[in-house]
């Protein structure tokens, strides 16, 4: 498998905070629609926008670079299974053709997003310390 072009602390800071923004109460995830057009996650996560740690969470993937967007989104379905660890390629190249500027929402509005990243982390070596 490739290489992970994206620092791990980065992702492990990230996995941090989503979990902390996924553990408050009055935040609820629903599965997403059949349709792929709909802006369910931007609706969901609307309500948010004051959460000091959504905004980080958001901010620090909205700072990445492109390509560091589009290894975090392969990242997340490489945990979730979407694609195996020899389908490494396959995964970022899909990422970055799907990528727009939703990333963060994207990301944030998945549940179990923490643990899909920590997963897709670990198929690389590495894992965070908790």
């Amino acid at each position: 498998m490739e290489t992970l072009d994206l620092n791990p602390d980065i992702i492990c800071t990230l996995i941090t905070k989503l979990k902390e923004f996924h553990a408050k109460e009055d935040i609820v995830i629903p599965e997403p629609p059949d349709n792929p057009d709909d802006d369910w996650a931007l609706q969901v996560l609307a309500d948010h926008q004051d959460d000091l740690t959504f905004r980080e969470v958001k901010t620090t993937i909205d700072d990445l670079e492109p390509d560091q967007q589009a290894t975090l989104v392969a990242l997340m379905w490489l945990g979730r299974g979407d694609f195996t660890e020899d389908e490494w390629a396959d995964a970022l190249a899909e990422a970055t053709r799907s990528a727009n500027e939703r990333t963060a929402e994207y990301l944030m509005s998945t549940p179990l997003v923490a643990d899909y990243l920590a997963e897709g982390l670990y198929a690389f070596g590495h894992t965070c310390e908790e």
